[in-house]
């Protein structure tokens, strides 16, 4: 196993390899900070374009139904009941307007969970978290190493063995 850098773990690292590899993690959590944004815009973006379909759908319907469903709706209820034709084709029109403003209703719905959904807002709120957390950090205080382990030690301990 070894670190993201590819020394093996547990061996010790220069300053510079644990300053690489907290870049490059920080570079990977930003990655994957922007493409949490990007999904969830995307799932905002289609619920808002679900909610623009469905009144959409309200407003052809009611558009384009209105002159067969009343003249149909009307005729079968002055069939049924006998009821002045006038009347009957109010009837036939309100029920017309009651499908659209059920399919409106729909529209309403998912535009207020579009209008909710706070996920770019979220994303962006941990990431400031992120950069507040890394800008208090501070190094741990480092122990003092035995004698034998100073770098100087450890450079005689090579020409010797070379």
């Amino acid at each position: 196993m070894s670190a993201p850098d590819g020394s093996p773990v547990g061996a010790e690292r220069s300053i510079g390899q644990l300053f690489a590899s907290a870049t490059t993690e920080m570079s990977a959590l930003v990655h994957d900070e922007i493409a949490l944004a990007k999904a969830q815009l995307k799932q905002d973006v289609k619920r808002g374009a679900t909610s623009g379909g469905a009144f959409s759908a309200a407003g052809v319907l009611l558009l384009f139904s209105l002159p067969m469903l009343n003249f149909a709706l009307a005729y079968g209820i002055r069939t049924w009941t006998h009821w002045n034709l006038a009347v009957c084709f109010l009837l036939s029109f309100a029920a017309n307007v009651l499908v659209a403003g059920l399919l409106a209703l729909i529209g309403v719905v998912f535009a207020k969970k579009a209008k909710k959904s706070q996920g770019p807002q979220k994303v962006a709120a941990s990431m400031k978290e992120t950069a507040g957390v890394l800008q208090n950090a501070k190094p741990h205080p480092r122990p003092e190493l035995p004698r034998e382990r100073t770098p100087e030690a450890i450079e005689a301990g090579v020409r010797t063995s070379s």
